[in-house]
């Protein structure tokens, strides 16, 4: 129960991991207290137990201090890179963020940044499309992924980086390659979890640890100076910085967007 009783002097969301111990005996509260949520291989945790619709915290999540970034009407957590208000494409459709070509465009960032992170969200994308989820943005370049790295967003089947394994959904964006695809078919719900602690970044897509790295390790390094980052020095350089979701001209969906400060 120690970890009901630290959670009570959070304000709502304690209130809230109070109520789910009431519920659940406390078994909720008994995992907040640990790490092994974060960093073990329980997959990406979208669909939980106790969800009871898309948008909402289910009461483990309140629990362990995850809040929402999107709720399924307001973008009020969210702006364009380098400007102050949402690009035109971006909108609430249906519940889900999702992006409309044709209408105005830009790479989606959070207005707060990040450091240390467990993000967890679910994408649906358009035949042959490509998105990202960027992480360590900063606005001190022209486009937001010379600096953020990049979870590749993808229909694998449709467009032609799925061909490549370091260009293909999941990966660190052509840096490191799943060794599998797993992703399900288009017009149905993929789940990610991008689990950051100081430089040590996890990838998971639906429920399966693909991608794991060091950010600035030598191997990190080598990779960057062998790929097309090396002409931007500002990349992967900021430990703190902006979520973003990418505007690459294809209609996506996202919904479920939640991340917890580690």
């Amino acid at each position: 129960m120690r970890g009901c009783i630290d959670l009570r002097k959070r304000g709502s969301v304690g209130n809230l991991a109070v109520l789910a111990c009431v519920v659940s005996a406390a078994s909720a509260c008994g995992q907040a207290g640990t790490d092994s949520s974060t960093e073990g291989d329980a997959g990406a945790g979208v669909a939980d137990a106790g969800r009871t619709a898309a948008n909402e915290l289910s009461l483990e999540e309140a629990g362990e201090g995850f809040e929402l970034l999107f709720d399924g009407e307001s973008l009020g957590a969210w702006r364009g890179f380098l400007v102050d208000e949402v690009p035109a494409g971006w909108s609430a459709d249906d519940g889900t963020l999702a992006f409309t070509p044709g209408v105005g465009g830009g790479t989606l960032i959070t207005r707060e940044t990040f450091t240390d992170f467990d993000l967890r969200l679910e994408w649906k994308i358009g035949e042959g499309g490509n998105s990202g989820i960027f992480f360590g943005i900063s606005e001190n370049t022209e486009r937001a992924f010379e600096s953020g790295p990049e979870m590749q967003v993808l229909d694998n089947a449709g467009h032609y980086d799925g061909g490549d394994p370091l260009t293909s959904a999941g990966s660190n964006y052509g840096l490191h390659a799943p060794p599998d695809d797993v992703t399900r078919p288009v017009g149905e719900w993929n789940e990610v979890r991008i689990v950051r602690r100081g430089n040590q970044v996890v990838h998971w897509l639906n429920g399966v640890r693909i991608v794991e790295y060091e950010i600035a390790s030598p191997e990190w390094e080598a990779r960057v100076a062998a790929s097309k980052f090396v002409e931007w020095p500002d990349y992967g350089r900021h430990h703190e910085g902006h979520l973003g979701l990418q505007d690459h001209g294809d209609p996506i969906w996202y919904r479920n967007i939640r991340v917890r400060r580690l």
